[in-house]
C-alpha cells in the first residue's frame, strides 16, 4: 500500500462476535445453581441472547463511542431560556435502550428475577459500565416507592416496562421512565444526617416545596428522582419529577456535571432546588428507612458491576495472550504469564460467585 512503512503483525484480533454469557463459565454455573430447574431453560436462552448482543461488533462500537463522547450540559437554549438538559451521544441512547429492553430495570416481576437481572447486569457492564448507572438507579427506586402504594401503582409499571421512552414529558404520557437519586450534599457527603435541603408542606395531599442543593445527583435526565430533604417532621424521602403533570418543567437547576476519572459516559450533576415541587414518599421523618432498600439495591449493583469489569479484563487479557507471541512462543504458554492469568481468573470468578449469591439471597428474601 502506498505510504505504508511496514506490515502490522503479532496483534490480537478484536474480541467481538461471541456470546459473552456462554463464554463465562462462572456466570453460567451460578445461574444454573441459583435458579429453579423449571426456570433455567428460559433464563439461559434469554441471557445467551443478551450475551450475543453484548459481544456483537456493533454493540462494542457503541460502547467505545459512548465512552469517547461524554455528556454535555445545556443550561439554556439559544434564546436565553433555562432548559437544564444533558445531551448524550446517540450510542449512549442505543445502549441504554438495549439495557432497558433486556430487563435490567426489573428484578421483581418474575420468579428468580434478581438472579436473572444480576447475570444480565454483569454482561452489560462489560460493554459500557456508565450506561448501567441509570439502569441501576431505576431498578433501585422500586423499594422506596413501595412505601407509598399510590405512588408505586403510578410509577412502578413504567419503571419496569422494558421500554426506553426518552425525552422530558409528563410521566403519564410515557411508556417507560427512568429514575435517578439526589441524596448527598456538599457539607455531609455520605453522612445524610448533615443534609440541609428543606421541604415546606404545600397541602395535606403530601406535596411539598424543596429549597436547597444536591452535590451529587445521578442520571440528571431521568424522569423522576428520589431526594432526601428536611421536612418539619425530620429527614424525609421525596419524589421529584423533572416534568410536572401539566407539562411544565419542574425547578431542577443543573449547576454543572462532575468531571470524573471513570464512568465518564454517565452524567452526574450538581443540582439546586428553588421552590421545586415534590411528593412525599412515606411518612415525615422516615427518609432513611425509605431509601434503605434503594441503597441496598445499588450496593448490590456495585458488586455486580465490579464483577463484570473484572470478567471483561480477564477475557481481554486471556484473548491477547492467546494470540500474542514473544520470545519464541505464545504468551499464554509462558509459565509466569499463566500464573498471572490464573490469579486474575480466580479473583474474577470469586467476584462473580459472590455477586450472584447475593442476588439469590435477594430472591429468597422477597419470596419469604
Amino acid at each position: 500500500m502506498a505510504g505504508s512503512t511496514h506490515t502490522v503483525t503479532n496483534q490480537a484480533p478484536p474480541l467481538t462476535g461471541y456470546d459473552v454469557f456462554a463464554a463465562d463459565r462462572a456466570l453460567t454455573e451460578a445461574v444454573e445453581r441459583h435458579l429453579a430447574a423449571e426456570l433455567r431453560e428460559e433464563a439461559v436462552a434469554e441471557l445467551s441472547g443478551t450475551g450475543r448482543g453484548c459481544g456483537a461488533p456493533q454493540t462494542q462500537e457503541w460502547g467505545a463511542q459512548a465512552d469517547a463522547h461524554p455528556p454535555v450540559l445545556r443550561t439554556h437554549d439559544r434564546y436565553g431560556r433555562r432548559v437544564d438538559e444533558v445531551d448524550f451521544h446517540p450510542a449512549w441512547h442505543r445502549l441504554l435502550g438495549k439495557g432497558v429492553s433486556a430487563g435490567l430495570t426489573d428484578a421483581r416481576s418474575r420468579p428468580g428475577g434478581h438472579v436473572r437481572r444480576a447475570a444480565g447486569f454483569v454482561l452489560w457492564t462489560q460493554v459500557e459500565a456508565g450506561v448501567c448507572g441509570p439502569l441501576s438507579t431505576t431498578h433501585a427506586a422500586v423499594p422506596a416507592l413501595r412505601a407509598d402504594p399510590e405512588l408505586a401503582a403510578e410509577w412502578e409499571p413504567r419503571l419496569t416496562s422494558r421500554v426506553y421512552d426518552r425525552g422530558l414529558r409528563p410521566a403519564r404520557l410515557k411508556a417507560g421512565v427512568l429514575f435517578g437519586t439526589g441524596l448527598t450534599e456538599k457539607q455531609g457527603g455520605s453522612d445524610l444526617r448533615a443534609n440541609t435541603t428543606s421541604a415546606r408542606p404545600l397541602a395535606e395531599d403530601g406535596t411539598y416545596e424543596l429549597t436547597g442543593h444536591k452535590w451529587f445527583c445521578s442520571a440528571p435526565m431521568s424522569d423522576g428522582f428520589l431526594v432526601l430533604a428536611r421536612a418539619p417532621g425530620g429527614p424525609t424521602c421525596f419524589l421529584v419529577p423533572r416534568v410536572l403533570a401539566d407539562g411544565t418543567r419542574n425547578v431542577f437547576l443543573i449547576q454543572r456535571l462532575k468531571d470524573k476519572l471513570g464512568n465518564r459516559s454517565n452524567a452526574s450533576a450538581e443540582v439546586e432546588f428553588a421552590g421545586t415541587w415534590a411528593r412525599r414518599v412515606g411518612e415525615e421523618g422516615s427518609g432513611a428507612a425509605v431509601v434503605a432498600g434503594t441503597a441496598a439495591a445499588t450496593r448490590l449493583d456495585r458488586v455486580l458491576g465490579s464483577a463484570g469489569l473484572m470478567r471483561q479484563a480477564v477475557a481481554r487479557a486471556v484473548h491477547h495472550c492467546a494470540h500474542r507471541e514473544a520470545f519464541g512462543g505464545k504468551l499464554a504458554d509462558k509459565p509466569l504469564m499463566r500464573n498471572v492469568l490464573a490469579d486474575l481468573a480466580l479473583e474474577s470468578e470469586a467476584a462473580t460467585t459472590l455477586g450472584m449469591r447475593l442476588a439469590a439471597a435477594c430472591d429468597a428474601a422477597e419470596a419469604g
